[in-house]
């Protein structure tokens, strides 16, 4: 496919959750596209892949809007810039909303909880696209269940003793910069871990091995062994942990939502030039009514998780209020839909819909990640019964 067919078009730009500023960051977003920058990525090499792609954000000035400034409040993070991003860059290509989306999330807690010396270390080169960040919180056995995490942290003199595990570590192993989620034990459960700060050649840190997943993606398994780092690196305060990886998570969570929109809404491009190409039964496969009639669905409930998701996001940043209940259902909405959304364009593609190099093949590869990601489906829907059942 061209670059230009990987511009998506914006016509919910005109939802009234958007403002001017928001087109503008749609046109940055369409130039980096169509400048080929993606294009020039050999995705045999995701490593090498990652690192140029968010070298080539970094150098366009689309990080701005995912990583905050060494001086700057990461509370002023604009959620519908990030939603806009993920979705157009997942629309182009699933790595680089990938490549994208890990210089947030990773550099998220430093800008929270982080000192100055560590803000103004990381946050300038991770904003410019020179260190790629990594977010490590779950484990084999604390997965959406983060509270059971065994990985732990000692106080020992100036510094810290890491012990443990983290795996499905997006940018495990090439990662610059790690921020690490390790129980301390000043409570039960989560309010028992703390946040620190890790750098590739901390003694004591190792890649334990690498994860090959179903669309690639750099993934590891982190090992910490008797791994000392400085007292500086402690991220906020002690036990504190857990309330920073949710408010990390908070303001990107309804960006999965969008970059499951952005796969959803190339599926459906892909599926009806398809159609109207397709010649069957001595017409189009387009003027069939079943055809039609998937294509209806397709679009109808897209829009429909586009809603939720841009509600949620501008509720967080207009109106300044909790969105837990909101990004659940977006996220929710999103990914379950995506999923539904690519089938059916590959079956309307038939036999060609499971060909390698197909663009609905590795949407349909892309998509099943983000239904477990950031939390899955079935813990959405606790969280969105739990607020349900809250008194409003």
């Amino acid at each position: 496919m061209s670059s230009a067919s990987k511009v998506i078009s914006r016509e919910w730009l005109d939802w009234p959750f958007f403002e001017p500023r928001h087109r503008t960051i749609g046109q940055a977003l369409d130039n980096f596209v169509a400048s080929g920058a993606i294009d020039a990525i050999d995705h045999n090499d995701v490593d090498g892949a990652c690192r140029k792609l968010v070298r080539a954000m970094g150098e366009a000035g689309l990080l701005n809007c995912a990583v905050a400034p060494p001086d700057g409040d990461v509370a002023t993070i604009d959620s519908r810039s990030i939603c806009l991003s993920r979705e157009s860059l997942a629309y182009a290509d699933g790595l680089a909303d990938f490549a994208f989306a890990m210089q947030g999330l990773g550099s998220g807690a430093i800008a929270l909880g982080g000192s100055p010396e560590l803000r103004n270390k990381v946050l300038p080169k991770v904003r410019a696209g020179e260190w790629l960040a990594a977010f490590a919180l779950s484990e084999k056995q604390a997965g959406s269940d983060v509270a059971a995490m065994s990985c732990a942290a000692r106080a020992d003199g100036d510094g810290y003793i890491l012990d443990g595990e983290k795996t499905w570590i997006s940018n495990g192993g090439i990662a610059d910069v790690y921020t690490l989620f390790a129980r301390t034990g000043e409570a039960p459960g989560a309010r028992g871990i703390s946040a620190f700060v890790v750098f590739p050649d901390d003694p004591g840190f190792s890649i334990a091995g690498r994860i090959d997943v179903i669309a690639p993606h750099p993934l590891a398994t982190l090992r910490f062994d008797a791994c000392r780092i400085p007292a500086g690196r402690l991220l906020g305060a002690p036990g504190g942990g857990f309330k920073i990886a949710m408010q990390t998570l908070d303001i990107f969570r309804a960006s999965v939502a969008a970059a499951a929109l952005g796969f959803a809404r190339r599926a459906i491009d892909e599926a009806v030039g398809h159609a109207r190409e397709r010649r069957i039964f001595g017409s189009t496969l387009a003027d069939l009514q079943l055809t039609q009639a998937a294509l209806g669905e397709m679009a109808t409930e897209t829009d429909a998780a586009a809603l939720l998701t841009y509600r949620a996001a501008w509720r967080r940043d207009v109106q300044k209020l909790p969105t837990t209940r909101e990004a659940a259902m977006a996220k929710l909405a999103a990914t379950e839909t995506a999923q539904k959304v690519i089938d059916r364009a590959v079956q309307m593609f038939g036999g060609r819909g499971v060909q390698k190099g197909e663009v609905v093949e590795s949407l349909y590869r892309e998509i099943r990640a983000l239904r477990i990601y950031e939390g899955a489906t079935e813990v959405q829907k606790l969280i969105v019964a739990r607020e349900t059942l809250k008194p409003r």
